[in-house]
C-alpha cells in the first residue's frame, strides 16, 4: 500500500512538468502554413502539376494515359511518325475526335490515313470509346475531311492541353441568319494560342475581325465594345484582340488558320468575336458571337446526345 502511494505521488508531481514541456513545444513549433484562398494569385493560370518546360510536342500525349481526365481511355501506345518533317503554319496541338469505328480494320484505316498527312506527328486510337487522338499542326477541318474520307463519321470533341491549363479551349459560333461560322481557340503555351475559323455568308472581299471586350449581343456587334486589349499589353502597336482581316471568296466563304502571341484563352471567355464589313472597323459590325469555353482533351467522351439520345455523329 505504501509503495502504491509513493508511485502515485511521483506521477502527480511529474504531471506539471509534462504539461510545461508540451506548452513549450507548441510555442517553439507553430503549425505549418497553408495557402490562403484569399491570397491573390500572381499567375493567370493554375500552376501545372508537371512543368511544361522541356516537354515539347508530345508533352500532353506522353502524360495522356495517366491523367485523371483520361481515366476512361484505354492505355494505348501512341504511334509516332519520324520527326523529320517541317513545322506547319499552326503550332502542334493535341486534338480528339469521336469516330464511328467497329473493328481493328477501322483502327488501321484511320491511323494509316492520318499518319500519311503532312503535319501529323502522332495518332492514338481507342476502339472501345471510339476516340481518336491526333498530335500535329494540321487544321481541324483538314483532319475531319481525312477521317471522313475513310468512310467513317467523325466529330471534334476536344482540343488543347487541360493538364497544363484549366481552360485550354474555347469556341464562338455564328448561327446566322445570314452569316454562319465557327471560331476555335486553343492554348498551346502560356504565351501562344492557336486560332482556326471558317465562315460562310460573307460579302466577297476583305473583312476585319476582332476579339471585342464584351459578350453583349443585344445590338449585335455594335454592343460588344472596343477591341480587347488588356492593360498589361497596352504598349502593343495593335490591340491584342485585333485578328487582322479575312478574305471571303466569290461564294462568301472565308477560312483562317494561325496563331496569336500573348493571347490567353482563359481571358477571353464571355467576350466576343466580331466581324466587320470593312477592313478598318469603320462600320458598327455585321455579326458577332460570344466566346464560350470548349471541351479540352479528355473532357468529352459522351457517345450519346443528352437532348435526343442519338449517337454524337448522328446529332445535328
Amino acid at each position: 500500500m505504501v509503495a502504491f502511494l509513493r508511485a502515485l505521488t511521483a506521477a502527480s508531481s511529474a504531471l506539471p512538468a509534462a504539461l510545461a514541456l508540451a506548452a513549450a513545444s507548441s510555442l517553439a513549433a507553430p503549425p505549418p502554413r497553408v495557402p490562403s484562398s484569399s491570397s491573390p494569385s500572381l499567375l493567370p493560370f493554375p500552376v501545372p502539376l508537371f512543368p511544361a518546360a522541356g516537354l515539347q510536342g508530345f508533352g500532353c500525349a506522353r502524360r495522356l494515359v495517366t491523367t485523371k481526365s483520361a481515366m476512361r481511355m484505354e492505355p494505348v501506345a501512341l504511334e509516332e511518325k519520324p520527326s523529320d518533317q517541317q513545322d506547319g503554319v499552326l503550332p502542334e496541338l493535341l486534338t480528339e475526335f469521336m469516330v464511328d469505328m467497329k473493328c481493328e480494320g477501322c483502327v488501321s484505316a484511320v491511323k494509316n490515313k492520318l499518319l500519311n498527312l503532312e503535319g501529323i506527328k502522332g495518332v492514338d486510337v481507342d476502339l472501345n470509346n471510339q476516340v481518336v487522338r491526333v498530335l500535329g499542326s494540321l487544321s481541324v477541318n483538314m483532319m475531319l475531311d481525312a477521317l471522313e474520307q475513310t468512310g467513317r463519321k467523325a466529330r471534334l470533341i476536344g482540343q488543347g492541353c487541360p493538364e497544363d491549363f484549366q481552360i485550354s479551349a474555347a469556341v464562338a459560333e455564328f448561327k446566322g441568319p445570314v452569316i454562319f461560322g465557327v471560331v476555335r481557340l486553343a492554348q498551346v503555351s502560356m504565351e501562344l494560342a492557336r486560332i482556326e475559323a471558317s465562315f460562310s455568308g460573307l460579302a466577297p472581299g476583305k473583312h476585319c475581325w476582332a476579339i471585342n471586350e464584351y459578350g453583349d449581343l443585344t445590338k449585335g456587334a455594335a454592343s460588344t465594345g472596343e477591341v480587347f486589349n488588356p492593360a498589361h499589353e497596352a504598349s502593343l502597336e495593335e490591340p491584342l484582340g485585333d485578328l487582322g482581316t479575312l478574305e471571303a471568296n466569290e461564294k462568301g466563304e472565308a477560312n483562317f488558320s494561325g496563331a496569336k502571341q500573348k493571347l490567353r484563352v482563359a481571358d477571353l471567355i464571355g467576350r466576343s468575336i466580331a466581324l466587320y464589313e470593312t477592313v478598318d472597323r469603320s462600320d458598327s459590325g455585321i455579326a458577332a458571337a460570344v466566346i464560350a469555353r470548349s471541351a479540352g482533351v479528355g473532357e468529352n467522351y459522351k457517345k450519346l446526345c443528352t437532348c435526343d439520345g442519338v449517337t454524337i455523329w448522328e446529332s445535328s
